[in-house]
């Protein structure tokens, strides 16, 4: 009998222990929820300057520093890229003529996932029916239908084509219709025309997005895979700059001299209305 009373005890004690565990997460969950921004219709408040904090953009997998790469801690989920093994050895062989062979060498558009995490800041403007992203980076623009809008066909894109919906607080974004021409990351990490992504973007607090994407290529990958990294607000920013890639390469090359018009005056400077010459 007392063992019983006893059993009965614990019993007990454990329902209440499983009652408040779930009490207290639902709370916490409840908190968060209601404490990230919103927009008029109810949606997490994506809007604002974002930008990354790690080197993913040289490498996606823990690296050590080398020339032109500083080191960096890995994003890729488990650690390992899962290549086929052709593709295994092509990735060595870009790595080893990265500095030639990366589209982004010649100015290309980076892609999708790589412009999220590479080193510039982007903006981010949300509508109901639309997100769009307009990036530092040589002005490059992403726009994330949310209004169900179907694809177009036959057609790929550098930056693939994004549709979008809202499951509960997260943004998912299906990215189809990729070409073959980006990397991943400057290490030469690759992919076929055949990639599919899907990144999430959950807004953990007013200033931290965490972004996440499963990536898809059976042509180059044994199976699915995942990278995720926090996106930071940038609060000392009230507008993206621009770096224009081609531009600041043809400076670089000799190819033209800047134009002095072209830039903004000094406070107090007088402007030059277009097509005089001082």
């Amino acid at each position: 009998m007392v063992a019983q009373r006893v059993s009965l005890t614990i019993v007990l004690l454990a329902a209440l222990c499983v009652v408040a565990d779930a009490a207290l997460a639902a709370g916490v969950q409840t908190a968060v929820s209601t404490t990230i921004p919103r927009t008029a219709d109810g949606k997490p408040n994506l809007q604002g300057i974002w930008q990354v904090r790690n080197r993913a953009a040289y490498d996606l997998q823990d690296h050590a520093a080398k020339q032109g790469m500083p080191a960096g801690k890995g994003v890729v989920v488990g650690g390992e890229i899962p290549y086929q093994p052709w593709a295994a050895a092509k990735k060595a062989e870009n790595f080893t003529n990265r500095q030639t062979a990366d589209p982004l060498a010649s100015c290309f558009m980076p892609g999708v996932p790589r412009i999220m995490y590479m080193e510039f800041p982007f903006q981010i403007f949300q509508t109901p029916e639309h997100i769009a992203m307009t990036f530092e980076w040589s002005s490059v623009f992403r726009l994330i239908y949310t209004n169900g809008k179907a694809r177009r066909t036959g057609v790929d894109f550098w930056m693939g084509d994004s549709r979008g919906h809202w499951e509960g607080d997260t943004l998912v974004v299906d990215v189809a219709d990729n070409n073959d021409r980006t990397w991943f990351d400057v290490a030469g990490d690759f992919h076929s025309e055949a990639l599919q992504l899907v990144e999430r973007y959950t807004l953990l607090d007013a200033d931290t997005i965490q972004y996440e994407v499963t990536i898809q290529d059976p042509k180059v990958f044994t199976k699915p895979w995942k990278i995720t990294m926090p996106l930071y607000r940038q609060k000392n920013m009230d507008r993206i700059l621009e770096y224009q890639c081609q531009a600041e390469a043809e400076e670089a090359n000799g190819d033209f001299e800047r134009d002095p018009h072209t830039w903004y005056p000094k406070p107090g400077d007088p402007i030059v209305p277009t097509g005089v010459i001082k």
